[in-house]
């Protein structure tokens, strides 16, 4: 039957019955068997096709690196505080996060899919004047990569967010700079107030 055709019945089938039967029940009625039947086969063999196909490498990338800057934006936040956070909060999301998923994109390059599970994110960023924001830990429980931010203080300038990381590459002695927020002319509060 023309489609043409079975729209029009559908239609007409809903308006003479005053919408008691409905339209997905009239298209029923009009569908052949054949039809029903090699829907059904071809929806079955997507489905079994979507169980059978596993998570490739790729997948698995996104996956820790979605997961890991989830955490990375919670540990911020909660070393940023109630006093930080809000005042350099836009700035952050804009400039520094992109930085860090950056980083992170990085380590989950260096690992094959099978060790990214292995990786964890320390938990607890670090208050008062320590850098400390998160860390990425190894399956050997050592750092990987370890994220900071420091308040920095240029002469007549006022103050400034440094955020970095080190990495484990050169004994965590250099200093990859992600981005630098300015805070103001006077002291920042602590971290985590």
């Amino acid at each position: 039957m023309p489609a043409w055709l079975r729209k029009s019945l559908v239609v007409m089938i809903s308006i003479v019955t005053f919408g008691m039967v409905s339209p997905a029940q009239v298209n029923g009625f009009l569908t052949t068997t054949a039809e029903r039947t090699e829907r059904s086969t071809s929806a079955e063999t997507s489905f079994a096709e979507s169980l059978d196909v596993p998570l490739d490498e790729e997948d698995e990338r996104d996956t820790f690196i979605h997961r890991a800057m989830k955490e990375a934006e919670l540990q911020s936040f909660q070393k940023f505080g109630t006093k930080i956070g809000p005042v350099i909060e836009d700035e952050f999301r804009q400039t520094i996060l992109p930085n860090i998923e950056k980083a992170i994109e990085m380590v989950a390059m260096q690992y094959p899919e099978e060790k990214l599970n292995s990786l964890r994110i320390t938990e607890m960023p670090g208050g008062g004047e320590s850098e400390k924001i998160f860390h990425i830990i190894g399956e050997s429980g050592k750092d990987i990569i370890r994220f900071h931010v420091r308040r920095d203080q240029p002469p007549k300038e006022g103050f400034w967010f440094n955020f970095h990381y080190h990495t484990y590459h050169d004994n965590f002695q250099n200093h990859y700079e992600l981005g630098k927020i300015f805070w103001a002319k006077n002291t920042p509060p602590k971290w985590k107030s």
